[in-house]
């Protein structure tokens, strides 16, 4: 086994250990289509009766499409539960559905087709461990949720995922801080357009201490008024006090400069 693979094992089993075989699919609704039907066929007929609005026959096929190993079918039960999307909200369950894809596509691929859905459940399972679910088995477990990001970050490339492990690296949460690899890690996300890492790293090249290198207050502020400007509503809640603390701190020629950085188009992040 190659290095990456046994990384990549050791990470699946790591969180199949979080609750143990007990989290294995239990469906209780008896399935609606033939036995003959393919798990694609059926997660089709749930994911159709879904956009109907029909919840009930919905979650009857999908059901029975993720006993049948369809990765769709449990990453969209896994959504439904998580947003109590037509079912209650239940959080552990929505957990079970997320880690029994980490179980069973542990042979996939990042090129794979169930790729997407693999990240997207590491990444679930990741946010779910690093504050626990009140009242289950799953505790909070920073350095386990830190291992996932990892995992998302380097074998999928995932964004968002090297976003939260930048900021656990430089927080030092789940393990030992490291600001200059937590910068690296920034950086990675911030070129794949990643508005959140543009704003934390921006902020961190304007003061320079943090990450241990020679501050640029002119790129920084520049990296942070444009990730303010393309950011959402709620992550501007965040960035918005950085960016005017920068700002305030700036000499007139960085201002302008980081106002025509913001208004360009794409320019990539540095």
């Amino acid at each position: 086994m190659s290095r990456s693979n046994a990384v990549r094992a050791a990470c699946f089993l790591s969180v199949l250990a979080v609750c143990g075989p007990s989290l294995a699919l239990d469906p209780t609704a008896a399935p609606t289509t033939t036995s003959s039907s393919s798990p694609r066929d059926v997660f089709s007929l749930g994911f159709a009766a879904y956009k109907r609005g029909e919840t009930a026959a919905a979650i009857d096929a999908l059901q029975h499409a993720a006993e049948l190993g369809h990765a769709g079918a449990r990453w969209k039960l896994g959504q439904m539960y998580a947003e109590g999307d037509g079912v209650v909200e239940n959080d552990f369950e929505a957990f079970k559905m997320f880690e029994q894809i980490v179980r069973d596509q542990e042979d996939d691929t990042a090129a794979s087709p169930n790729a997407p859905y693999v990240v997207s459940a590491v990444l679930a399972l990741a946010e779910y461990l690093r504050s626990g679910i009140t009242g289950t088995p799953v505790k909070a477990d920073a350095a386990q949720a830190r291992q996932l990001y990892t995992h998302a970050a380097t074998y999928f490339g995932d964004a968002r995922a090297q976003f939260e492990l930048g900021r656990m690296l430089l927080a030092g949460e789940g393990g030992r801080a490291n600001p200059r690899q937590a910068a690296r890690w920034l950086k990675l996300s911030a070129h794949k357009g990643y508005t959140k890492a543009e704003a934390l790293l921006g902020y961190l090249i304007f003061d320079g201490d943090a990450i241990s290198m020679r501050a640029e207050p002119g790129r920084g502020l520049a990296m942070l008024t444009r990730a303010y400007k393309t950011a959402s509503v709620k992550d501007r809640e965040w960035i918005r006090p950085l960016q005017e603390e920068a700002f305030s701190l700036s000499s007139e020629d960085d201002r302008k400069t980081a106002i025509a950085f913001a208004d360009s188009a794409g320019a990539p992040a540095q």
